[in-house]
């Protein structure tokens, strides 16, 4: 049977990780720099195509709703601090804790899911998709290649909460959790980046 000890989670995620050992597994950072190279590909096309088209682009932002953006970036942050807290649990032999704290993660993440697909629905009864412009065809690959990853995390979610309450990760062994932190993290990461440079700039 687990207990749950009385070390504070912040104390927990202070403790350093093994000298020369990335949180996670190896996979998990070499999937992270595929994704973040793709990303970033999207993103400089974006930019560039802006740069040749930007009236359209212009009233194409216009007609986002940046404070849905807004909630949404807020929403993943929560999430990604929830996943955190829920890796400093687990490290403080507190697994109940970090299941509830990744129960957490997964319905900050879903609430995104549920904004975005109405943003989505939206556009679509407004007779807006990819073929409109290449404002919207833009703006639909990343956000959509995005929103595909942030099902993947909740999904990630899921699968590791039941473990995580039944006390199978500890401080010593723990890298499926680290790895879905870290998967989560890049997901946060992007959006900071993608919100701001589709939403907001000019």
């Amino acid at each position: 049977m687990t207990t749950e000890t009385a070390e504070p989670p912040l104390a927990a995620a202070q403790r350093p990780t093994p000298a020369g050992r990335l949180p996670g597994d190896l996979v998990i950072w070499l999937f992270v720099l595929l994704e973040l190279s793709t990303f970033a590909l999207l993103f400089l096309a974006f930019a560039f195509t802006r740069l040749s088209q930007p009236e359209i682009f212009a009233a194409g932002q216009d007609s986002l709703d940046q404070s849905v953006g807004a909630i949404n970036t807020m929403l993943l942050i929560t999430a990604s601090a929830c996943a955190a807290q829920a890796l400093a649990s687990v490290r403080a032999a507190r697994p109940k804790t970090g299941a509830r704290w990744l129960c957490g993660a997964l319905l900050f993440g879903a609430g995104f899911l549920v904004l975005k697909s109405q943003e989505y629905m939206a556009k679509w009864h407004e007779g807006i998709d990819i073929a409109s412009n290449d404002f919207y065809m833009l703006w639909a690959m990343l956000t959509g290649f995005h929103f595909m990853h942030v099902v993947a995390g909740c999904v990630i979610f899921t699968l590791l909460i039941r473990p995580t309450a039944s006390g199978r990760y500890t401080a010593e062994n723990c890298i499926p959790l680290e790895s879905g932190c870290v998967f989560w993290h890049m997901v946060d990461l992007l959006w900071i980046v993608l919100f701001p440079l589709v939403y907001l700039l000019r």
